[in-house]
């Protein structure tokens, strides 16, 4: 059975949510928290949750999407490491993980001969999604970051960029005949920094060009509004074939 859910307009709507609510976490854990604590303690609580996502036999809503939730917050850190803590500039950054990602591509295609997600139902297949995810997600956060400091474009003009961006896969598959996997992965990365940037634009200060609403506060809505459309989707399972193909059979 598919460990990781159908993608519907649910699914992108909690993938984005997820990608701003792991950048103002990490932030705000990062500024209580030694910073060396702060990765260890993440990462601690991630293992954990990827053995649980690895241990059960089907997808599971809250179980796979507290899991995306902790690689969010994990992949923000594995990147900003680098920035702060190693002075990699985020062009470099940014660069490293897009060659991480066609590595792990390529890993995974020579390995199964696909990189399709409804494909995911061996422990291979799964540690390749996995890796894939937390590789887009460093690199999605490396990227907003390079737009909105080193290019001066700041949070909100970025967020906007990457919005329109990633409307181009969709119309490329829609009107251009765009393969259904290529456009899936490229709008996949493309929601981490599309997320992250309006959430950076909420939480951040003023002299930093947000709004300054803190960063515990938007975490913390973003949680609830997770939390909300997970709950639905657990007692819906509207993100699952049979959960589709029941509602579409009542006409909902």
């Amino acid at each position: 059975m598919s460990k990781v859910p159908e993608v519907t307009a649910y699914f992108w709507i909690v993938k984005v949510l997820t990608t701003g609510m792991g950048e103002t976490t990490s932030d705000y854990l990062a500024h209580r928290l030694d910073p060396i604590v702060a990765v260890a303690v993440a990462g601690i609580v991630l293992a954990a949750s990827l053995a649980l996502q690895f241990y059960v036999r089907r997808y599971v809503a809250w179980i796979y999407w507290t899991a995306i939730v902790l690689v969010s917050v994990f992949g923000t850190m594995a990147a900003d490491v680098l920035h702060v803590a190693l002075g990699v500039p985020y062009v470099i950054s940014t660069a490293f993980f897009v060659v991480a990602l066609a590595a792990v591509f390529a890993i995974w295609y020579a390995s199964e001969r696909t990189l399709s997600i409804h494909s995911i139902v061996t422990t291979r297949r799964e540690l390749f999604y996995w890796a894939t995810v937390m590789t887009t997600f460093a690199l999605g956060t490396a990227t907003g970051d390079m737009t909105a400091v080193t290019l001066h474009l700041g949070y909100l003009a970025s967020g906007v960029m990457f919005a329109v961006l990633i409307a181009v896969p969709a119309l490329a598959y829609g009107l251009l005949g765009m393969n259904a996997i290529a456009a899936f992965w490229v709008a996949y990365v493309l929601t981490r920094p599309l997320g992250a940037s309006f959430a950076d634009w909420l939480g951040v200060s003023r002299d930093r060009g947000g709004l300054a609403l803190g960063t515990g506060p938007v975490s913390l809505v973003l949680a609830l509004i997770i939390f909300g459309f997970v709950g639905y989707l657990s007692v819906t399972r509207r993100d699952t074939t049979a959960g589709r193909r029941g509602a579409h059979a009542s006409g909902r």
